[in-house]
């Protein structure tokens, strides 16, 4: 047992299980844990000024933070464990290698302190005190506030030991028994790298958290009212239904009938029409003189949109060679010459709507234009222009998909980005190795990226007109 596997059975005994047995072939590499393991560096290294080496020779050496240790010792009894702490920091004291001891630190993203942060400093503290022979009373997590460290202190005591203790067992029972049940909270899986191991089987399994907009409440709530997976939801009678979602209030059958219909959809394969006129004509009308697709790539923990990007169409016939598709870097140092180049584009063409996917991209206009001291009334007009195709998608069809994302609905249509397995968070990743090496190849990944997401937007836009049309 490692720090590791305690820290994954926490989010997930699942995952844990996984870690340990499953076969390293299905597990898929995670941009988020990459860009963790990066900004967990960067902030470690500003809090102790950069003296951060690696291994017990920066323990005995006393460096400020100690990083990249495996230290094995006895837990209680018989039970031997591992721990890999993220940071030790240097504070007063004695131990084994003289006047200093250190404290076990964590990485916290965000404004939460977890139950995962807790248990893994209690742990770190069992076995770090016999090995340099220090009474350990707190520990550390480390967050980040205004881009400096903010270090808040955890007391340790007998309580958040024995926790530590009773988690160990589980963990152990867990990992020599059989592969545990798919979490109900399927939305901690976005980030997991077992999730395209577990999807598959939840769908074969008919996971009522598959369908969209059911989450583990929801789940649980069909449950009790015998509805188990997806195959039974989808035979399941609307009205019967609605007469039992009295949590969603006056939504109750709207929400009954679009979760039957979902489910239909997801098990049969085939898109379900929402009679929508108005809305799908009224993008017909607005783009038939040209149009923008607009599309941007941020940082979200650091509310910074670091690359902006635009295709610019004559019409829905214009060939892929013929569009326009123009990036703006927006560097820390230069944004309001990137506000004006963004205002600069949509302006050059009034009239022109701008095509998004989601409110991310809406907002940043928004927060650019009153950075510029645009008065309401212009930003009132400017923003008029913007056409939330995830929005618009969502009112006119079901589809038999997971979720509504643009790369789940595009890659449904058959769009391929040109560089395989690539996200958001891989995107972000490339920013932050940019950034750190200034090596242009990431920036080149970052454009096609972007570029891509454009084109996969456009695709949805003409999903919508070509079956209007059909349909109309």
């Amino acid at each position: 047992m490692n720090s590791l596997f305690l820290k994954s059975f926490i989010k997930c005994k699942r995952k844990a299980w996984l870690d340990f047995k499953g076969v390293k072939s299905y597990e898929v590499w995670s941009a988020h844990k990459a860009i963790d393991k990066v900004n967990q560096y960067q902030i470690f290294s500003k809090l102790c000024n950069g003296d951060i080496y690696t291994g017990l020779k920066a323990c005995e050496n006393g460096y400020e933070g100690v990083i990249g240790l495996k230290i094995k010792g006895k837990v209680f009894q018989d039970i031997y464990a591992e721990i890999h702490p993220q940071l030790l920091l240097r504070t007063k004291g004695i131990s084994k290698w003289g006047p200093y001891k250190y404290l076990p630190a964590v990485y916290k993203l965000g404004h939460k302190t977890t139950k995962e942060h807790l248990i893994d400093l209690a742990f770190s503290s069992i076995i770090l005190e016999s090995f340099q022979e220090s009474k350990i009373e707190k520990g550390l997590v480390i967050s980040s506030f205004s881009n400096k460290p903010k270090v808040e202190e955890i007391y340790l005591n007998k309580k958040s030991r024995k926790k530590v203790l009773n988690t160990l067992l589980s963990l152990n029972e867990c990992l020599e028994g059989f592969m545990p049940e798919i979490t109900q909270d399927r939305k901690k899986c976005t980030i997991c790298s077992w999730q395209k191991f577990c999807d598959k089987e939840a769908k074969e399994n008919g996971y009522l958290t598959d369908i969209d907009g059911i989450g583990s409440k929801t789940a649980s709530l069909l449950k009790t009212n015998g509805i188990y997976n997806t195959q039974s939801l989808a035979t399941c009678s609307e009205k019967k239904l609605g007469e039992k979602l009295s949590k969603f209030n006056d939504q109750k059958f709207e929400k009954a009938s679009i979760f039957v219909k979902q489910a239909q959809a997801y098990i049969s394969g085939e898109p379900y029409y929402i009679a929508n006129k108005n809305d799908t004509y009224d993008l017909l009308k607005k783009t038939s003189l040209g149009f923008y697709v607009f599309d941007i790539e941020s940082n979200p923990d650091e509310k910074h949109d670091f690359l902006y990007g635009f295709l610019k169409i004559n019409n829905f016939f214009t060939k892929k060679e013929g569009l326009i598709y123009e990036s703006i870097l927006n560097l820390e140092n230069n944004k309001s010459e990137s506000y004006r180049q963004i205002i600069k584009i949509l302006f050059s063409n009034k009239e022109w709507p701008v095509l998004h996917y989601g409110e991310t991209e809406k907002i940043a206009i928004i927060n650019i234009a009153k950075n510029l001291n645009f008065s309401f009334k212009e930003i009132d007009l400017l923003t008029s222009r913007f056409i939330d195709l995830h929005s618009l998608i969502r009112k006119s069809w079901i589809l038999p998909l997971k979720n509504y994302s643009l790369k789940t609905v595009s890659n449904w249509l058959g769009f391929k980005w040109v560089q395989k397995d690539v996200s958001g968070s891989k995107a972000l990743y490339w920013w932050i190795q940019y950034q750190i090496t200034e090596n242009e190849i990431f920036l080149k990944k970052i454009v096609q990226y972007n570029k891509d997401d454009c084109l996969a937007t456009l695709q949805i836009a003409k999903y919508l007109i070509k079956n209007h049309l059909k349909k109309n």
